[in-house]
């Protein structure tokens, strides 16, 4: 049992909060969230949960698809930029502030439900994955993305730890990556995994380590918590690992950050 979860999860809260997915995610090519609806198999009319949907990419890739989605993240700004992308669209989509841990919906209210790189980082990976299971009907579905710890991602956040070390007695969010762990935090239920590769693409390794100081709220928080020569370090590091997974060959960057697919049938 994790000890203050809830004071962790406002901690986390208050980290996203600092930046803005929204710029992010417009330099971010949406790949994972159309494969993941097309894995899911979603159909027309189908009840659709995204778990800690940021700024609604894949909940607008879901409502493409004809279904009644609704976006749940505990990042009220979040969603008001998911709501306006949805809205741009001339898409409908519902939101809701709400902890991914404690889903405020019934047994079964969703056909299916998914998250990407949203749930992973809860501070109860158990209880997170147990609310999913519980939010979707039995034989419905639930679709998971998950930065592995070996991949580019991986290795950024590890980089990230060696400066500012994360609350002590959680488990790594990137254990989700994995599939040993996806099928102990979903057992009893099917396991589909597929290990997948999500671009970058960035004018310079430099210039994807600034921009994500900038707007990702947890490289933003790591920065602020240093000082000059130790920002300045992390900086340095941080490039370093961009320019190791450059595929480019020349000074900008084009790298793949690998991450897991997971589809589990509700049982």
């Amino acid at each position: 049992m994790i000890e203050n979860v809830s004071a962790i999860t406002r901690g986390q809260r208050d980290v996203w909060a600092q930046g803005d997915l929204g710029r992010l995610a417009a330099r971010f090519p949406p790949l994972y969230a159309e494969l993941l609806c097309e894995e899911l198999r979603l159909r027309p009319g189908e009840r659709v949960l995204d778990a800690g949907a940021g700024t609604g990419t894949a909940s607008v890739a879901a409502a493409r698809r004809f279904c009644e989605v609704v976006a749940v993240d505990f990042v009220p700004e979040s969603l008001e930029r998911a709501a306006l992308l949805a809205a741009g669209e001339g898409l409908p989509l519902a939101t809701r502030e709400a902890d991914v841990q404690e889903l405020p919906f019934p047994d079964g209210h969703f056909d299916a439900a998914l998250s990407t790189f949203g749930v992973m980082f809860a501070p109860d990976q158990e209880r997170a994955a147990a609310e999913l299971l519980r939010a979707v009907r039995p034989g419905g579905r639930v679709g998971v993305t998950a930065w592995t710890p070996d991949g580019l991602i991986g290795r950024y956040a590890r980089t990230v730890a060696a400066y500012v070390q994360p609350p002590p007695g959680l488990r790594s969010p990137f254990e989700w990556g994995t599939e040993a762990r996806a099928r102990e935090l979903f057992a009893g239920a099917r396991v589909e995994v597929r290990r997948r590769a999500q671009p970058f693409r960035y004018p310079s390794p430099a210039f994807a380590v600034d921009y994500f100081r900038d707007w990702y709220g947890p490289a933003r928080a790591a920065f602020a918590r240093l000082d000059r020569d130790r920002a300045e370090a992390l900086r340095a590091d941080m490039i370093a690992v961009w320019r190791a997974a450059n595929e480019s060959g020349d000074d900008t960057l084009v790298a793949h950050a690998d991450y897991l697919e997971i589809v589990v049938t509700a049982p």
